[in-house]
């Protein structure tokens, strides 16, 4: 068996066999079994014994060897995660680590909750991987496009529906479909006011449409936010249309949602389909040197 695939190699492999054994309305994968199961035909001498809540402190997850050096492995996600899809994400992330990187990092890895969220390989190319295993064998593209198609414009509440199908976190399914959309749109995640990150569409991006955090100071929420604007409020607002110069130079739509159990807001913003023409006067506060030296996709 070749180790030496990549993260999207693994998933699609992965997901051919459990398609060839469950049929097409598979989801969602059962991802313990899974990584117990596929470890112990195909590496027998290490394989994953035991996935398994653990009271961790500080990271959300961990891929462990046994110390007996008897060359089996274990899952550990945090038994404060409350959320199924934070934990099957969580889990896949882990197997993701033992099929791609167990060789080259025999001590195994323990991952923080922001190693789950980036998946550009600026960041961390190891947390990087796992992570685009992970969505790419929970929340694979063709099956996902069949539920929101590339050219199709989406809400929380499709969005939702996805999260719910592949049995992941709402974010998740967010991040997964900004790989693929052809529509400008950007995820903002914020708590108590300000703008923890934000991650742009490619198309959003490449049309100069995205929200710089990393580097800079806290940076609030816009004031006519639904979120700035209900103190106290939790579910998912209505859609709320919001003037240029609001979270960026030109017109959004913006969809929120406010979730009591993390102390999380999620404001998914989507932009007209192309980018405003810069007015004669209009001030340019990056040029493409600025431009090139962020990391893909993180803002």
């Amino acid at each position: 068996m070749n180790q030496d695939k990549g993260p999207e190699r693994w998933a699609n492999d992965l997901s051919i066999l459990l398609t060839q054994a469950y049929g097409p309305n598979r989801f969602p994968v059962d991802v313990s079994k899974l990584a117990r199961d596929y470890s112990q035909q195909v590496f027998p001498e290490e394989p994953i014994t035991r996935v398994r809540p653990r009271g961790f402190e500080g990271f959300e997850g961990a891929l462990t060897p046994k110390p007996d050096g008897s060359g089996e492995w274990g899952i550990g996600y945090a038994d404060s995660l409350r959320s199924k899809g934070r934990v099957n994400f969580t889990i896949a992330h882990e197997f993701g680590h033992y099929l791609l990187h167990r060789k080259k990092y025999p001590n195994g890895f323990q991952c923080r909750p922001e190693d789950m969220v980036w998946w550009d390989s600026e960041y961390n190319r190891v947390e990087a991987e796992a992570n685009r295993f992970a969505a790419g064998l929970l929340m694979p593209l063709n099956d996902f496009r069949t539920q929101i198609p590339a050219n199709e414009k989406a809400d929380l509440d499709m969005l939702g529906g996805c999260a719910e199908r592949y049995e992941v976190s709402l974010t998740a399914a967010i991040l997964r479909w900004l790989t693929y959309t052809q529509k400008r749109a950007i995820l903002v995640v914020s708590r108590e006011g300000f703008i923890l990150w934000a991650r742009s569409s490619e198309p959003a991006f490449k049309s100069g449409a995205f929200i710089k955090v990393a580097g800079l100071p806290p940076r609030e929420i816009p004031a006519a936010s639904p979120v700035a604007g209900s103190p106290g409020a939790v579910g998912i607002a209505e859609l709320k249309e919001l003037s240029r110069g609001t979270w960026l130079d030109e017109p959004v739509v913006e969809h929120s949602l406010i979730s009591e159990r993390y102390d999380l807001s999620i404001s998914l913003l989507t932009l007209q389909a192309s980018a405003p023409a810069a007015g004669i006067g209009d001030e340019v506060t990056d040029d493409l040197v600025d431009i090139l030296a962020r990391p893909m996709f993180s803002r």
